[in-house]
């Protein structure tokens, strides 16, 4: 592969230029000029190679840059760009990708309402839920993340990220998450929605335990409530199920999908039985996009979503993430700093001792070439989480810089 470089002048120009032209989200400057990728691996501006084992955030489950999908952006890209995407027209690809992502999702939901990302998704998933039920109290979890938009942020759980933009949506209720006297307690008649990941990604890579959610589920039942799952980061195979709550036979009345299901561009949705959404056909418009579903969007979406099924990539994650956790699990025998490995499929979280550690800890990893994060609830908790269709060398590469990167942190 040839890669391109960029001379430190300008690359010391798009710096200076990225914090004062472009939004920024921390008050220090980003720390890698990100000028490649392909499968795995990333290469910044001066040309350096790193193996990316966080996948754009759970994002790039086919890897990054997928020529198969690449080649579905450019031709639909020739075909179309963007056209109105509610009311009166119909986009072909648009109904393609939502007919092929019926066959794979829990029975029943077929029906998918489709978004720019998962945020906005979650944000449609509140209205159907208000929509259907007449009934306005949430139920959420502590550690969840759900999104930064405001009803999504209403629904998440740190109080830090909250505070700054109260008052948010009102009757929102949070519930230890994996404790289900709790959840009895809390889930009334009154209630009319229950959000929860099926495992927890921000708040660190939490499984619950298996009468969990089941049990969500029957007192959603018995309360008349709606139960949400949030999918964004745990769906199209990244768990080693397409979807996380087939490890516990759990069928949601809204799925919330998004990250991964755009092969790399940007594209969510919520997902219902048909007699669900078609309540937003009362009144008509009573949720519109200009562009959720955008067509070029649509095809990187089929294109990886064909990958995922033809490569058995939900499969090679079940097998490859219980090889990496038996292989972390032997590190934490060797240092005691590691508390904990938990995880499932290509979904693993690394807990250390404290989260000044683990930063420490990340950070070299990076420099010897290696691209892992903390999670933004849970600072002591690595995120573990490549691309479906990594090599076994890169796993071993990968996993040999991290002991690297812990031994040398120590």
């Amino acid at each position: 592969m040839n890669i391109k470089t960029l001379n430190q002048s300008t690359i010391e120009e798009y710096r200076k230029d990225d914090l004062h032209y472009v939004g920024q989200t921390t008050p220090f400057g980003k720390q890698l000029i990100l000028h490649q990728s392909q499968g795995t691996k990333v290469w910044d501006a001066n040309g350096k190679e790193y193996l990316d084992f966080i996948s754009g955030i759970a994002v790039n489950n086919v890897g990054h840059t997928n020529p198969e999908v690449v080649e579905a952006i450019i031709e639909q890209a020739k075909q179309m760009l963007h056209v109105n995407v509610f009311g009166k027209s119909l986009v072909p690809v648009q109904v393609d990708l939502a007919k092929e992502l019926a066959k794979v999702t829990p029975d029943g939901l077929d029906k998918i309402f489709f978004t720019n990302s998962g945020t906005e998704a979650i944000e449609g998933a509140i209205k159907l839920a208000r929509r259907a039920t007449g009934k306005h109290k949430i139920i959420a979890f502590e550690g969840a993340f759900h999104g930064r938009t405001c009803g999504s942020l209403s629904i998440s759980y740190r109080e830090v990220y909250r505070k700054p933009f109260e008052p948010l949506l009102p009757g929102v209720t949070f519930v230890p998450f994996n404790d289900l006297k709790a959840a009895e307690q809390a889930i009334t008649p009154e209630v009319g929605m229950v959000i929860i990941e099926p495992i927890q990604g921000e708040g660190g890579v939490h499984v619950p335990s298996d009468d969990f959610l089941p049990g969500l589920r029957a007192l959603c039942d018995q309360n008349g409530a709606m139960l949400v799952l949030d999918e964004i980061q745990t769906g199209f195979g990244r768990t080693g199920k397409f979807f996380a709550c087939e490890h516990w036979n759990v069928v949601p009345d809204i799925l919330v999908v998004a990250k991964a299901l755009g092969g790399g561009m940007p594209l969510g949705g919520f997902i219902s039985r048909p007699e669900v959404m078609n309540i937003l056909t009362d009144p008509p418009l009573s949720h519109m996009t200009t562009f959720g579903g955008h067509p070029v969007s649509c095809a990187a979406g089929l294109a990886s979503l064909n990958i995922i099924n033809r490569d058995k990539l939900v499969e090679r994650s079940a097998i490859f993430g219980n090889e990496i956790q038996n292989r972390l699990k032997e590190f934490q025998k060797k240092y005691p700093v590691i508390v904990d490995v938990r995880g499932k499929g290509l979904m693993i979280g690394l807990e250390f001792a404290t989260p000044e550690l683990t930063k420490k800890i990340v950070g070299r990893a990076q420099d010897l070439g290696l691209i892992l994060s903390w999670s933004i609830y849970a600072g002591g908790t690595v995120r573990v989480a490549p691309p479906l269709n990594v090599l076994p060398e890169e796993i071993d590469q990968a996993l040999n810089i991290l002991e690297k990167a812990i031994t040398e942190s120590i």
